[in-house]
């Protein structure tokens, strides 16, 4: 509307207003309201300016707010595939090695039997020893000075061995006797402990020196069950190894 015509209106609605105003009033209304728009006008101008910033600024935020998106989905790439993971191996489990007996003879039963070599130095015997273990008694003959010559294993039925060089014989524990004879052996040099060692074992109930002359040693040993056997070597010391089966 314009300004004339703005200022004609109030003039008309102040005339109707009951009463007798002042003669100076409406100049003064007319002079207040014609300074009011221009004065108000930046204001309002600014205001609606700044709503409609604050309504941009809104829309900016609502439409790129990072709550509002969607996840973005993670598509595999085409001919990838997962890496594999090497799964921890378990623990490598050693195979049992050979036990010392699985590497030793077989028993003999009934049956003589020789081991070594003949014309040996002779070989000082140093120890007699006795032993019991699953499945056999032992006998160990330790030698100071080497291995002796050849060693006769003869099974017998009984337990009465024949002394030598006397001649008497004697009679062992047991029910039956393994004769073992041992070439280029000397069991008084260097040996001191005893010449019958009853053990009470299983098997092997008796050993007894019968004869020790001239290079030649015989032990009578008296067994409870089968004279079944077997014989070896060891070194480090050196020794012979007899075991009877039980």
């Amino acid at each position: 509307m314009p300004n004339e015509n703005f200022r004609r209106e109030i003039g008309h609605v102040f005339d109707e207003i009951t009463g007798t105003p002042s003669a100076a009033l409406p100049d003064r209304v007319r002079s207040s309201l014609a300074v009011a728009p221009e004065q108000r006008g930046p204001f309002w101008i600014a205001g609606i300016a700044a709503a409609v910033i604050a309504a941009l600024v809104i829309a900016v935020l609502v439409v790129a707010n990072p709550l509002n998106r969607p996840p973005t989905p993670v598509v595999p790439v085409p001919g990838s595939s997962p890496t594999p993971v090497a799964s921890p191996s378990p623990s490598a489990i050693p195979s049992p090695s050979p036990t010392a007996d699985a590497n030793l003879p077989q028993f003999i039963c009934a049956s003589s039997g020789v081991i070594g070599t003949p014309g040996q130095p002779v070989a000082f015997i140093n120890a007699l020893r006795t032993g019991t273990h699953p499945g056999y008694d032992r006998l160990t003959v330790e030698f100071q000075n080497g291995q002796p010559g050849t060693v006769d294993l003869r099974p017998q039925s009984g337990t009465t061995f024949t002394q030598a060089p006397s001649g008497q014989t004697v009679t062992l524990a047991g029910k039956n006797g393994i004769l073992v004879i041992i070439h280029g052996a000397d069991l008084h040099t260097n040996y001191s402990g005893s010449l019958d060692l009853k053990t009470g074992y299983p098997s092997l109930v008796e050993v007894r020196r019968v004869e020790d002359f001239e290079g030649v040693v015989q032990l009578g040993l008296g067994v409870s069950g089968a004279a079944c056997y077997r014989a070896f070597f060891l070194t480090s010391p050196n020794r012979l190894v007899i075991d009877i089966k039980v």
